[in-house]
């Protein structure tokens, strides 16, 4: 495996603005790289998140985005994996462990309690690589959601 994280600054938001339109994609979003840099770049401008970029051989492969999160129970921060994406061509390849291990860094470096995600129940590749890396599924609370 020959991939390369960082953490992403402005000067990379075309590489990961076309990453981030895919992967809203793959959630069923239409297309739309307009919206997608103009998220992306207000993320980078405003420093609110956390942007990890894969390069493979020097091509942007991939990407995750942190949020910051405080637990008030467990009193301390914690990152909230909220986007992962590896570009097809880069799958089967390591990037999507490279970005989960450079989360865990992240997260460690910053002095967090941990890390927390979450995917859909159909996305089973997705939960394979979760469960491979340590991650567990906590099935001890329900999530609401409401639309404003």
């Amino acid at each position: 495996m020959n991939a390369t994280i960082r953490t992403a600054v402005a000067a990379d938001l075309d590489a990961v603005a076309p990453l981030f339109d895919a992967y809203r994609q793959f959630y069923g979003q239409p297309a739309d790289p307009a919206r997608a840099r103009a998220f992306i770049g207000e993320r980078l401008r405003r420093g609110d998140a956390v942007i990890l970029l894969a390069l493979r051989d020097g091509t942007a492969a991939g990407f995750a985005q942190l949020y910051p999160l405080f637990s008030s129970v467990r009193t301390g921060r914690i990152w909230q994996l909220n986007d992962l994406y590896v570009a097809p061509s880069a799958r089967r390849h390591g990037v999507g462990r490279a970005l989960l291990a450079a989360a865990r860094d992240h997260a460690a470096a910053s002095g967090a309690l941990g890390l927390q995600l979450e995917t859909q129940r159909s996305n089973t590749a997705a939960q394979r690589l979760y469960a491979a890396h340590g991650w567990q599924r906590d099935d001890s609370s329900h999530v609401y959601t409401l639309t404003v």
